[in-house]
């Protein structure tokens, strides 16, 4: 039986392939094919899944070999074979890719692009959260996990499942899948700690707290973690170049002790006068980064507030925070008089700091100029990205494990939806151009209604499904103190 299957499938291939034109008096063309995603002239690592494909335009047929592998296909779509395509990059440095097409009966081959394939593996697991780009921020929402090498996704909290509440983007410590947190809002909401696959639902505020966390990252013992508690308030633009408006009437910082569930304060991280925000550690422990920004009357100087890129020492061993903050980036650092500071992340190895600039305010995935940049912390050089940047927002990001990838948001296709894009870090700490993660179909960005927020990195599998998260909603949450 297993015999007359194999044959049938045989069959049934060879009857496609009979189906499928290869090119004959073919055209050169001088110009560069229309590839969707744009994956032309990428750095990939060598563990990602196929880069499969379609080209922008009305064709009956195309051919693309890539390599040693060939691919015909009926159609605007190219779908590698995932064994072939692993085969392909463990076997080669630099891979030659030649896209022809036929179109109007005529045969086209277009100039020649390369995919530059690299040892330096990225984290194999990514998880984000599914966001309708609406106003309604907490509806149909889902965090996911998936494995870039592949295609497999499972979901690690689903709303069908959470009572439709709100949910916050799912943290790991230090890339690692045994330790991580995420939130859930609403009546039996809280903070959700993963520790080795064991769940535990957390309570993390107290009566003097503006409210519970939004912000957060771990320390490297994973014994603590910095957050920002924030008064979030959305408005809305007259002009039709901006949708929607974000800002912190209030936000302050603390950090919680999550074996002894209690709070340390500091008045240097909830001062009055000032906006705190986006805290996380430094990989050895020893800072608490973060954004800060002086206190403007709000909405009305909403463009003047500007948060700079300061640090707090902190002590491991004894749960104690500094007394003194330095500037890291601000406005008057980089000659820029309109740069607001968001989202620091500093890669695993200490070396480097990417941080999100806009014009103004905290939520520049609204804001359309919003760019990465990155800081040398040895030396303290600045790198605008220029090849990572578009146009339109990119911002939310965060590093493999190794400190060679980062992977962030991007809204550079439409403006609308964001999409994770990931991006290279050699040796010297130059960036290479960043490509999306790639799908099974290849017109499936063209067909989701959902955007990809906050993407994390980790190291292996995380050990819990959304099921396992819809009990724990059903006890009470521990308190803090």
């Amino acid at each position: 039986m297993k015999k007359l299957h194999a044959l049938l499938s045989l069959t049934t291939l060879l009857a496609l392939l009979s189906c499928t034109p290869t090119p004959s008096d073919v055209t050169m063309s001088e110009e560069m094919p229309p590839v969707y995603p744009d994956y032309t002239d990428v750095t990939i690592p060598v563990n990602i899944a196929p880069l499969n494909f379609l080209i922008r335009d009305d064709i009956e047929a195309v051919q693309v070999t890539a390599g040693d592998i060939t691919v015909n296909s009926k159609g605007n779509e190219v779908i590698f074979d995932e064994d072939n395509w692993h085969k392909l990059l463990e076997g080669n440095k630099k891979i030659k890719v030649t896209v022809t097409t036929l179109k109007d009966g005529k045969w086209t081959e277009y100039r020649s692009f390369h995919w530059q394939v690299v040892k330096d593996k990225v984290d194999p697991y990514l998880t984000y959260r599914l966001i309708e780009p609406d106003y309604e921020i907490w509806n149909n929402l889902q965090i996911k996990q998936r494995c870039v090498e592949n295609f497999e996704e499972k979901a690690l909290c689903d709303y069908h499942l959470a009572d439709n509440q709100c949910m916050n983007c799912h943290v790991t410590e230090s890339q690692n899948p045994n330790l991580s947190m995420m939130y859930v809002r609403g009546p039996k909401g809280g903070a959700i700690l993963n520790q080795n696959g064991q769940l535990r639902k957390l309570a993390i505020k107290t009566s003097d707290m503006i409210s519970g966390s939004v912000y957060y990252g771990f320390s490297p013992s994973g014994r603590y973690i910095t957050f920002s508690t924030n008064i979030i308030i959305p408005a809305f633009h007259s002009k039709a170049d901006k949708r929607l408006e974000v800002y912190d009437s209030k936000s302050d910082v603390y950090v919680a002790d999550l074996q002894e569930n209690r709070i340390l304060r500091s008045p240097l991280l909830s001062d009055s006068l000032a906006f705190e925000t986006f805290p996380t550690f430094s990989p050895d422990g020893k800072y608490i980064y973060y954004c800060t920004a002086a206190h403007v009357q709000l909405p009305q100087e909403l463009k003047k507030l500007q948060y700079a890129l300061v640090r707090i020492p902190f002590d491991v061993k004894t749960g104690t925070i500094g007394t003194q903050v330095d500037t890291i980036v601000s406005a008057s650092t980089t000659s820029q008089p309109k740069t607001s500071v968001c989202h620091p992340r500093i890669s695993p190895d200490g070396k480097y700091l990417v941080y999100t600039v806009a014009d103004y305010g905290t939520f520049p995935i609204w804001h359309q100029e919003s760019d990465l940049q990155m800081i040398n912390l040895q030396t303290g050089q600045i790198d605008k990205m220029t090849i990572v940047n578009s146009p339109r927002s990119d911002t939310y990001h965060s590093w493999s494990s190794n400190s060679h990838w980062l992977v962030f948001a991007s809204k550079r296709d439409n403006g609308l939806y964001g999409k994770p894009y990931f991006c290279y870090i050699d040796r010297n700490g130059k960036a290479h151009k960043p490509f999306v993660l790639p799908q099974r179909s290849p017109s499936f960005y063209d067909q989701t209604l959902k955007s990809f927020n906050v993407p994390e990195l980790s190291k292996g599998d995380i050990p819990f499904n959304a099921v396992d998260v819809e009990r724990l909603l059903e006890k009470e949450a521990e308190p803090f103190r």
